[in-house]
């Protein structure tokens, strides 16, 4: 298995956990919360989708797709490319308002392709590149990609215990 392979290997697991924390949700249970300041499953799937989205178009070089189509309109926000989740309290956390469990889905699938051609154009040597010098060290392109799907993965696996929470 080359790196490429290794890679998409492990991105492509990201959209099947997501579809399992949320697919068959209504609109009220993506909004519910199990305690007053926990995340909702809308947030937890739109904020990793989000942070895939910012993060690989950066590494491409382009606008993300948030701004692009009509992606923020079915979470009721405005498409602000700086926007992710970092930091949101509870209040940020309610206003992601996802129209339904499609709407999470299909944003994801949307990323997850665009992400998909962009890992199978990698190679070892890529991945020593520095693509963030705003930490020290600075990030290399190996560790901005280990830390999206890690990311990424944390929070699918954060919704699906919430769905367990909620639906039990």
């Amino acid at each position: 298995m080359d790196l490429a392979d290794l890679l998409i290997e492990l991105y492509d697991r990201i959209p099947d956990a997501v579809r399992g924390a949320v697919e068959g949700l209504s609109p009220a249970q993506l909004l519910e919360r199990p305690a007053a300041e926990a995340n909702t499953i809308g947030w937890l799937g739109w904020h990793l989708v989000r942070v895939q989205d910012h993060h690989i178009s950066e590494l491409l070089d382009e606008r993300q797709l948030w701004e692009t189509g009509d992606w923020a309109g079915r979470f009721g926000l405005e498409p602000d490319p700086s926007n992710t989740g970092y930091g949101h309290g509870p209040d940020e956390v309610a206003a992601v308002r996802p129209a339904a469990a499609e709407a999470i889905v299909a944003y994801l699938d949307a990323v997850a392709e665009r992400t998909r051609r962009y890992l199978a154009g990698l190679g070892p040597d890529d991945l020593d590149r520095i693509v963030d010098r705003r930490w020290d060290p600075p990030v290399t392109l190996g560790v901005r990609l280990v830390s999206i799907a890690e990311d990424d993965l944390q929070h699918a696996g954060q919704a699906a215990y919430v769905r367990g929470l909620l639906t039990s």
